[in-house]
């Protein structure tokens, strides 16, 4: 990745060769003011190039920039992306298939939290569906700590939308954040408590209590050595166009926390739903990190907006969060520093850039 006349060239196919790479490039690009040229994009999956929810992202970011484009269009690999000015206003984004709503919000979130005033957004698609943080992630790990950072905004679930009907819709506010800590979670502490949420949506609540049932017997198996520890997992049903499941936990430590949540299917048993999201929460506690590991991905990007040096304890330096790392690092050398072994827990140090 080179800068050539201020424009940033990216490649696409760079480390795990994700849709990733476009998003983190979308809201630097609007941050900085700074275009850049992306290539090979997702050249390595299976349908390459720009689906439904990556043009969802580029548009969202190109209407609240006012940006030029060159390549926006179903399948390319290659796009240019001119960014003018960040303007506030009253947005509708709609991604028209169950793609990821959440991935389209994190796009937009850093860039209209520096605009002159608020700004409201809508945005439609799939709200729990795989390989994205679903909206209770958000909710429940990764806005606090915006909110932690000094970010100001709130999300509201309207509709869930899970695959592969999608139609979910989030609404919520983002006004202009003023001063922004850097965050120091290195040491996480005792665990002090366990939250959970195990939903359905226009299914049994039964499949929903016997994934309650398996979490819980396992988490007291394992656990017995903490004690009274407090466990909760609330049983919730919710409004959707099409079914779907989910379970959701959430570690919460002195210093730091955990979220990890595992989606149903047709032919997947409630147990295994609420087995895949124990086991990540499990493999966790094995660890020495203080967030999980997407958390940590998410956090890169927001920190290097704020005034300090942060530093960060995760309980895996995993391919994702290296591939995040380098594009952050075209747009600015240096603003990255990772301790420890791919695979590995490590610690991640965030220098300040405000773009």
């Amino acid at each position: 990745m080179t800068v050539t006349h201020d424009l940033v060239q990216i490649d696409g196919s760079l480390g795990e060769g994700g849709g990733q790479i476009l998003r983190t490039s979308l809201s630097l690009s609007v941050i900085s003011g700074r275009a850049f040229h992306i290539t090979k994009i997702r050249s390595s999956r299976k349908k390459p190039g720009l689906m439904a929810q990556h043009l969802a992202a580029v548009d969202a970011a190109a209407e609240i920039s006012a940006a030029r484009l060159e390549g926006a269009t179903l399948h390319s690999t290659e796009l240019s992306f001119i960014p003018t000015k960040i303007k506030s206003g009253r947005y509708k984004f709609n991604i028209q298939t169950a793609g990821s709503s959440s991935l389209v919000l994190q796009t937009i979130f850093l860039p209209l939290s520096r605009a002159g005033s608020a700004s409201s957004f809508q945005i439609t698609g799939g709200t729990h569906v795989p390989w994205s943080p679903c909206y209770h992630y958000l909710a429940l790990q990764w806005l606090p700590y915006l909110l932690k950072i000094g970010f100001d905004a709130d999300l509201t679930l309207e509709k869930a939308g899970f695959f592969p009907q999608g139609g979910g819709q989030v609404r919520g506010t983002i006004r202009p954040a003023a001063s922004l800590t850097p965050l120091e979670i290195e040491q996480r502490g005792k665990l002090l408590s366990i939250e959970g949420i195990s939903a359905v949506a226009n299914l049994k609540t039964e499949i929903a209590e016997r994934q309650k049932r398996q979490a819980l017997g396992r988490l007291l198996k394992s656990l017995i050595g903490l004690g009274s520890l407090p466990i909760r997992i609330r049983i919730v049903e919710l409004s959707s166009y099409g079914k779907g499941t989910f379970l959701l936990l959430k570690g919460n430590f002195e210093n730091g926390s955990c979220c990890f949540f595992s989606l149903g299917e047709i032919g997947k048993p409630a147990e295994r739903v609420a087995d895949e999201a124990v086991d990540e929460f499990l493999r966790f506690l094995e660890t020495d990190g203080a967030v999980d590991p997407y958390l940590a991905d998410q956090l890169m990007l927001p920190l290097i907006l704020t005034g300090g040096t942060s530093r960060i304890r995760t309980s895996e330096i995993s391919a994702h969060l290296l591939t995040n790392a380098a594009v952050l690092d075209a747009f600015r050398p240096g603003c990255i520093n990772i301790q420890g072994h791919p695979g590995k827990s490590g610690t991640i140090v965030i220098h300040p850039w405000i773009g």
